[in-house]
């Protein structure tokens, strides 16, 4: 009887050539839709609880149903390289990781200059200097490191930066006026679920009406 073969889970199996530091910085840029994923999102929902984060992570969801969708029907293979990365069982068109990270950084930016949220036209260079060049370094990791052909990863990037762009204009254009009411609903009171996107400067009045609760013994945790 043959042996069932075996498959990897390859959320964090990135390989490199040893002795390659630009290759093991660039295997560390491609696990940034990792920690995107699991850190950014989880922590932000966890704390803030913001329905724009909430509905920015199922449009990234969304995005790689798709991105699955499209790899199961077209089944376009990986370059050579997958023997010796042991990825060659899953398709390569589009790539993922670069669909992943222009999805973010086209909905990123347009949230940015919209100055929906938490986050403001001021932070205009946190998007230029670290939000773009994450996505396009995350580009280039997956073809310096053999995951994907050049075609590949802009395939990718081309559908993320079309979706991204798609999404948005959902959420804050037709999803948005719908937020009052996700608000006062069971589960959203249930989970505190919240839309800041009216509120100008969202840190300013937080810093504020945290310092003024302070003085008011109501809003005073018990000892």
């Amino acid at each position: 009887m043959s042996p069932i073969p075996l498959r990897a889970l390859t959320l964090t199996h990135v390989r490199y050539q040893k002795g390659d530091y630009f290759g093991y910085f660039l295997a560390w840029v491609s696990l940034v839709p990792v920690f995107i994923s699991l850190c950014g999102f989880t922590c932000h929902l966890l704390f803030r609880r913001e329905l724009q984060g909430l509905f920015f992570a199922v449009g990234l969801v969304i995005s790689q149903f798709i991105n699955e969708l499209i790899k199961s029907t077209v089944k376009q293979a990986r370059p050579s390289t997958c023997e010796l990365l042991e990825s060659c069982d899953s398709h390569g068109w589009p790539s993922s990781h670069s669909q992943f990270m222009f999805f973010f950084s086209v909905y990123y930016t347009l949230l940015t200059q919209t100055k929906f949220g938490v986050l403001s036209r001021n932070q205009m260079g946190i998007v230029g200097c670290v939000v773009w060049p994450m996505a396009v370094l995350t580009m280039v990791s997956r073809v310096y490191l053999g995951y994907h052909s050049v075609v590949q990863v802009f395939a990718g990037a081309t559908l993320g930066a079309i979706l991204g762009g798609g999404w948005f204009w959902i959420v804050n254009y037709r999803l948005r006026p719908f937020f009052p009411m996700i608000e006062e609903s069971p589960i959203g009171s249930l989970l505190y679920f919240k839309d800041t996107s009216h509120i100008p400067h969202v840190l300013k009045f937080e810093y504020e009406n945290a310092r003024g609760a302070r003085k008011h013994s109501s809003y005073k945790r018990s000892e």
